[in-house]
């Protein structure tokens, strides 16, 4: 028997339900978690507004993949970035360095942004200034 002449039998079985094959074919939505006091950040799907629920919001990420991270440096008062950054650093340090496709700083304190851009780079995370 030929694949031509088998091949009608074989499909004749199969069931295709198109809802299904899109299902199937959907591409997931873009993780993208941003980290500013002020900024809606419209592309994030989710905000934290402070370092201590940037740090919960990308322990919570902990083992899955983030497209994008948006960081500001100054988050209101006395709080910026940096204990993000050192719990990046860390994971980095110990093996196990956050999954994520790149790392925008958007901060308008210069200082703070090279701080943060010289501070990720060297763990190798990708790292790219930007405006928000």
């Amino acid at each position: 028997m030929t694949i031509q002449q088998a091949a009608p039998a074989v499909l004749a079985g199969l069931h295709c339900d198109d809802d299904q094959v899109k299902e199937d074919l959907a591409v997931p939505a873009p993780v993208v978690l941003g980290i500013d006091d002020l900024r809606s950040l419209p592309r994030a799907t989710r905000i934290a507004r402070t370092s201590r629920e940037g740090i919960q919001l990308l322990q919570e990420h902990r083992d899955s993949f983030i497209d994008e991270l948006w960081l500001d440096h100054d988050l209101g008062g006395d709080d910026t970035i940096m204990p993000v950054v050192t719990l990046m650093e860390e994971a980095a340090f110990n093996g196990r360095p956050f999954q994520i496709g790149t790392v925008f700083v958007h901060s308008a304190n210069p200082i703070g942004a090279e701080t943060v851009v010289r501070s990720l780079t060297r763990w190798n995370y990708q790292v790219r200034r930007a405006t928000a």
